[in-house]
């Protein structure tokens, strides 16, 4: 059943005093940014030229936050003087998932690294390593097109996004950034929009990118910030497969997924089962390249992402919260609730309780996308197909 958009009610005093002192900090310790190596350019010019079997050790900026005294913050927390066991429940869980995320970044570089990402993010499923294997088997890329757009075909679609998002909410805005030595070619994060300087991709990529990180990353942001209980703005504990499934959903319902996407995220769940078992970027490369043919910047890519901090398992997130998400959607979900905030597919049966107490409400805005004269034909095609068959061959109008 849809969110209702009745009038919403604040939170208990303690509930929202928690509330506000998690999502405060929430931004001190940005663990992508301090996981996102730098010199990217240099690493793969020195991986290159020892023939693709040395890799110098990555390197990270230094977060200018102290990490113990952050712990020691959140442990003094009164979440269980909470007055509602329901949002007593949920500041707690979020309260442990900022405490692993402190930790993640403390052991950056070390032994302990992986097992403090298995922890907040876990790792990869039987089940979802065979589906990954299939579509690196099954999966072809697509029709090739000329990377053709750059930097500034990025922020003139970015900036004609946020024109049009604040035509219907004045106080929809974002940070955007642009960023020479980024490890992606766009990402949102805490709320602000990072671009690599250096992006080049074909036209038709850059509105289904656009969607994912605005559509989805901004998006939920937003009409999270506009709930009662602000972690629906930061995130509750664990919404990140969803978060990314819906992002690469908007890039399907924006009208190109191309196979050659299907298959980078399907390599990210190899590469980190195989990172999770002790292999390196030279064997991870090696495996994507030279055995599945892909071109050696993305398996340079995807190695390298899988090996970040000492093994970060979060890029099986993309695959895993896509398939979830599908199976959601084939069960009759309602995907405009799933923009009222950020939160896991888990929280849904909690959502309609907090909707109860008036503490959630309907989404303000939805992607721009909805509004596209082909999206419920789009949408009622997602809920009867496999993550396999999620792609297109050509652009779709």
């Amino acid at each position: 059943m849809p969110l209702s958009s009745a009038p919403l009610r604040p939170l208990p005093p303690i509930a929202a005093r928690v509330d506000n002192a998690l999502a405060d900090m929430d931004g001190e310790v940005d663990w992508l940014l301090a996981l996102s190596p730098i010199d990217n350019e240099a690493m793969w010019h020195a991986f290159a030229d020892s023939g693709y079997r040395w890799l110098p050790e990555l390197k990270y900026i230094d977060l200018e936050v102290d990490l113990r005294e952050v712990r020691e913050r959140l442990h003094a927390m009164p979440v269980d003087e909470v007055e509602s066991p329901l949002l007593s429940a949920l500041l707690a869980e979020k309260r442990r998932e900022l405490e692993r995320q402190v930790e993640l970044v403390r052991l950056r570089g070390t032994d302990g690294f992986l097992n403090a990402s298995l922890d907040l993010f876990g790792g990869v499923d039987a089940p979802l390593l065979e589906c990954a294997e299939a579509i690196m088997r099954d999966v072809r890329p697509g029709a090739p097109l000329k990377a053709d757009a750059g930097i500034d075909d990025v922020l003139e679609a970015v900036e004609a996004e946020r024109d049009w998002y604040r035509e219907s909410q004045p106080g929809f805005d974002f940070d955007v950034v642009v960023d020479t030595d980024l490890n992606s070619m766009m990402m949102v994060s805490h709320g602000t929009f990072y671009v690599d300087g250096d992006v080049r991709l074909p036209h038709a990529r850059v509105q289904p990118l656009v969607q994912h990180e605005i559509g989805t990353h901004v998006v939920t942001r937003h009409n999270g910030g506009r709930q009662p209980l602000r972690q629906l703005q930061v995130g509750l504990a664990h919404y990140d497969p969803l978060q990314e499934g819906l992002g690469v959903l908007a890039e399907y319902l924006a009208g190109f997924l191309p196979g050659e996407r299907l298959l980078v995220l399907a390599a990210r769940v190899i590469a980190t089962d195989m990172a999770m078992n002790g292999h390196g970027v030279p064997e991870i490369f090696d495996l994507l390249h030279n055995t599945h043919g892909m071109a050696t910047d993305d398996a340079f890519d995807v190695a390298v992402r899988a090996l970040r901090g000492g093994g970060l398992t979060k890029d099986a997130v993309y695959l895993g919260g896509l398939r979830d998400l599908l199976d959601s959607l084939a069960d009759g979900a309602d995907l405009a609730d799933l923009y009222a905030g950020k939160f896991a597919l888990s929280h849904l049966a909690v959502l309609g309780q907090l909707a109860e107490e008036g503490w959630v409400g309907a989404p303000q805005v939805l992607p721009r996308f909805f509004h596209h004269p082909g999206f419920a034909e789009r949408l009622e095609c997602c809920r009867s197909i496999s993550v396999a068959q999620l792609h297109h061959e050509v652009p779709v109008a």
